[in-house]
């Protein structure tokens, strides 16, 4: 009987080798030797040459080596930081412990502060009738600590807009030391003492403008203890330029004062209003009108046709008849430097007591003439006050002190002592 030959020993049937088959010959065909799935790219029986198979066990050594691991490239971020971490001491884990407890106890802590800080301003804008929650900051630390020994390091309380008078202050900012609570916790706080405060007290150039605004006056800062006033005055109907000059003082313990002078009212170029009763007082022609006398003829006619002010003036009778028959005559008379210096000084609220036609004639109305001469010295300082009074508290005492004059506006040191709120 013909017995097949078979290309391979091992696979002749009945026949087995017990010689181990060549296991780089193996990894080589699973490697993706050339041919496909055979090796050699031939039909089964296909033998190679001795190159051949030496290059496949090279690149199947080369397949089998096992290749670097790059352990800290293959492990997942949270498995290095924990790999890490195992390699840690005791003592820093336990530092690395008390660090994190640390930081969630001080984030508690801060959680109650701003608690207790909101419930602080609340109650402070409803005992006080703030328009709105003033901002309360608790220093110290830890809070709870101090929460449960009832008794607070500092405590920053600062206001704004707080009405006094007429006018409102800016800002009220205020530090109490060694403040003792009467609480039962932290949601239940009846009130406190407080044994010493210093603050101070803001009042802003800008809110005096709003407020004062009907006036349209602004205010700013001179230095030293001057504020300086100026804008526009209506009266009867026009609206006339002010100036003033304010002297900050402190009044009594809680209260500013301001001494209002060199009070001025210009109508126009025509004539300056100054209230008061001096001789440089009064309702008075400006320089340039007193020198256009001289090129308005129907204007010196006016004032020379009255006797009683042609005397004023200095002006004989009889110099001012030929004055008012001659054209030349009076052009002389109204242009020489004394004329105009004596018309300067003429009081015009006096002139009309002899002659109302005459402020006509300069241009002034009898309106706005009754309205000056009720403009008097305390009524327009009046208009100009930048006073205030702090109300008196309940229980303690509390002081102003070191009044000064800034750009931005008033600002008054606060000092207090044996206060108390709430109940």
């Amino acid at each position: 009987m013909h017995t097949p030959r078979h290309s391979d020993p091992h696979d002749v049937p009945g026949n087995r080798s017990t010689a181990p088959r060549d296991p780089y010959e193996e990894l080589g065909s699973l490697a993706g030797a050339p041919g496909g799935e055979f090796p050699g790219g031939e039909e089964p029986g296909h033998r190679w040459s001795g190159r051949s198979r030496r290059v496949v066990r090279r690149e199947a050594r080369r397949a089998a080596r096992p290749e670097p691991h790059d352990t800290r490239r293959a492990e997942p971020r949270e498995g290095r930081r924990w790999w890490r971490l195992s390699g840690l001491s005791r003592a820093a884990k336990t530092v690395v412990a008390l660090a994190v407890l640390t930081a969630f106890v001080a984030l508690a802590d801060r959680w109650a502060v701003l608690y207790a800080e909101g419930k602080a301003a609340d109650t402070i804008k409803n005992q006080l009738d703030l328009a709105a929650a003033p901002e309360v900051e608790i220093g110290g630390f830890p809070f709870v600590d101090q929460l449960a020994e009832k008794k607070f390091d500092s405590v920053r309380v600062t206001v704004p807009d707080v009405p006094a008078d007429r006018v409102s202050l800016q800002k009220v900012s205020a530090t109490a030391h060694d403040v003792r609570l009467d609480a039962d916790g932290l949601t239940s706080v009846h009130g406190a003492d407080i044994p010493e405060l210093e603050g101070d007290v803001l009042l802003s150039f800008d809110d005096l403008s709003r407020e004062l605004g009907s006036s349209q006056i602004t205010f700013r800062g001179e230095g030293g203890d001057k504020v300086r006033a100026g804008g526009t005055l209506p009266v009867a109907g026009q609206d006339l330029r002010v100036h003033a000059e304010a002297t900050v003082r402190q009044q009594a313990e809680r209260g500013i004062a301001t001494d209002i002078g060199n009070m001025r009212l210009d109508i126009g170029d025509l004539a300056t209003y100054r209230p008061g009763t001096r001789p440089s007082e009064g309702l008075h022609l400006t320089r340039k009108a007193s020198a256009d006398l001289a090129e308005e003829d129907g204007e010196a006619k006016a004032l020379l046709s009255v006797p009683s002010i042609a005397q004023r003036l200095g002006v004989p009778e009889g110099v001012a008849r030929e004055g008012l028959g001659d054209d030349g005559k009076l052009a002389g008379l109204t242009g020489s430097p004394h004329f105009a210096r004596e018309a300067r000084n003429l009081d015009l609220i006096d002139l009309a007591e002899d002659d109302p036609a005459v402020l006509s004639a300069l241009g002034i109305s009898p309106d706005l003439l009754d309205a000056l001469t009720g403009l008097t010295r305390p009524v327009l300082a009046d208009k100009l006050s930048l006073a205030f009074q702090l109300p008196e508290p309940p229980h303690g005492d509390i002081r102003l002190r070191d009044v000064r004059v800034e750009k931005d506006g008033i600002r008054v040191r606060v000092s207090g002592s044996g206060l108390s709120v709430g109940g």
